[in-house]
């Protein structure tokens, strides 16, 4: 199959770079999703956050900034709002028709953890979805050709990218491209707890790094603060900027003694004040200030996964759980690898916008920004495709039972006990030999097979040691890369 462009994941990032490449030229997009929530945009509860009317630019310049501890690339971060903030309005609302919450002023804005201003739009908490349906009604619309249910194993080419080699429906076939945009989403299945969907196991940028693709700031991992402590189950941080809390087993509150913006400091803060209470007791979010006869219209998402005595008492037991790579594939303004015809958007790139961490609700706003200027990009610049003498092995699907399950758990205890929340050399020193032995058990196994489970955990194994040896290096606690020795 030869196509101009090939876009790998179908997530804002992905479709949003399907769609404006499709103007223009021929585009493959292949996606392992089948439903609007199986990807990590599907998943996003929080918002879209954009410059709101009337503000200056620069304080939203700030507070990126500064959420992400001073590393950031501020020329990537005024792309971020200045074009991003042009798009949210005129490619989501306009062209897409996304139905943003509104008052009788206009839009409803609200505020979270690190911004100065009420300046996100959203969806409910339900927003992730409400941008995944309206991208892939567009993606239809247009001349793309989609394959669900399939799964990009590999890079191809010898002097650049020439596209991937895929397997879907048993079959395992190569995708000749004169571009290619990786657009797979979180790193997940890496740590096991996690806000993102299953199957979050960091393809993109494991595939780029094998093929050679320049990769930083994988060390700056961020761990969302509010996750149910026992159903894993992600709890908006627009809850806490409506007013909820964070309390201790005794209920008190002590955001206060970490941040004087409280349970609305950077979401590393926060990770880190839960983390330490957790340590000795359960730290809470306190939903009493914010349930009311509207919390199940304005929250559904949160009042479904609740229990009746959670919602009767408010309390609800939380823990870190991992949210978002903030580095990545290294990528210009345009998306571009440093692997000519290669190109990454979303989670998968590391644009400088996050620096050391992540704002809140800004997630959405990179994948759209970046994965617009990727498509026309790569659609005004794809090369001819090439043809690859990449021979496909015979499709070997059989694993002997629970091999892939019984590594995985490896890889995640591995992860989430040497390189969580809080890490030390020695613990990072013990994972990466532990990672590395189970790296060459994982691709001894996987030599003359293509499974896409067996693919996907040597990506996430790949993606765990990039963790590990990025944190080894880097001894300073910044962001929510944190080292206690």
């Amino acid at each position: 199959m030869k196509t101009d462009v090939l876009v790998v994941g179908s997530g804002i990032a992905g479709a949003s770079a399907a769609i404006r490449a499709s103007e223009e030229s021929d585009v493959v997009v292949v996606t392992e999703a089948t439903r609007p929530d199986e990807t990590n945009t599907g998943w996003a509860q929080g918002g879209v956050a954009r410059r709101a009317p009337d503000e200056d630019a620069d304080a939203f310049v700030d507070d990126v900034i500064e959420a992400g501890a001073g590393e950031g690339d501020e020329d990537a971060v005024e792309t971020l709002v200045r074009e991003g903030s042009r798009v949210v309005d005129d490619f989501l609302v306009e062209e897409l028709g996304v139905e943003f919450d509104e008052n009788g002023d206009g839009f409803d804005l609200a505020r979270e953890g690190g911004h100065s201003n009420r300046r996100i739009l959203h969806h409910g908490d339900a927003t992730g979805r409400a941008v995944q349906v309206a991208l892939l009604r567009r993606l239809a619309e247009s001349d793309a050709r989609v394959l669900e249910g399939h799964t990009a194993l590999e890079l191809v080419g010898d002097e650049g990218v020439d596209g991937a080699l895929v397997v879907g429906d048993g079959d395992a076939f190569v995708v000749e491209a004169g571009a290619t945009v990786l657009a797979t989403g979180g790193i997940g299945d890496v740590y096991g707890r996690t806000t993102n969907p299953p199957g979050a196991t960091g393809d993109g940028v494991a595939m780029a790094a094998l093929a050679g693709a320049e990769v930083e700031d994988t060390e700056y991992v961020q761990f969302h603060p509010t996750a149910h402590a026992e159903r894993g189950f992600l709890l908006s941080e627009a809850l806490r900027g409506e007013g909820a809390v964070l309390v201790d087993g005794d209920g008190r509150r002590f955001m206060d003694a970490y941040h004087e913006d409280g349970e609305l400091a950077p979401r590393d803060i926060v990770a880190t004040a839960v983390h330490e209470v957790n340590r000795d007791g359960q730290a809470y979010l306190d939903l009493s200030p914010v349930i009311d006869d509207g919390f199940a219209d304005e929250f559904p998402t949160a009042y479904e996964n609740l229990t009746d005595e959670e919602t009767d008492s408010g309390l609800v037991p939380v823990a870190p759980s991992e949210h978002f790579l903030c580095g990545g594939v290294v990528v210009d303004e345009n998306g571009r690898s440093s692997i000519d015809r290669l190109y990454a958007a979303g989670e998968t790139a590391r644009t400088g916008v996050h620096g050391a961490n992540r704002l809140a609700s800004t997630s959405l706003l990179e994948g759209l920004t970046w994965g617009l200027r990727a498509g026309e990009h790569a659609a005004e610049n794809a090369a001819e495709p090439r043809s690859v003498d990449r021979e496909p092995d015979a499709f070997n699907g059989d694993m002997p039972e629970g091999f892939v399950d019984t590594k995985f758990d490896r890889l995640q205890k591995v992860m989430w006990e040497k390189a969580g929340p809080v890490r030390d050399e020695d613990g990072l020193r013990e994972a990466r030999v532990e990672l590395q032995r189970l790296r060459g058990e994982v691709k001894s196994y996987a030599r003359g097979r293509l499974s896409p489970e067996l693919h996907s955990l040597r990506n996430a194994v790949v993606v765990g040691l990039l963790i590990v040896e990025a944190a080894l290096e880097n001894e300073e606690t910044v962001g929510c890369h944190r080292r206690v020795a």
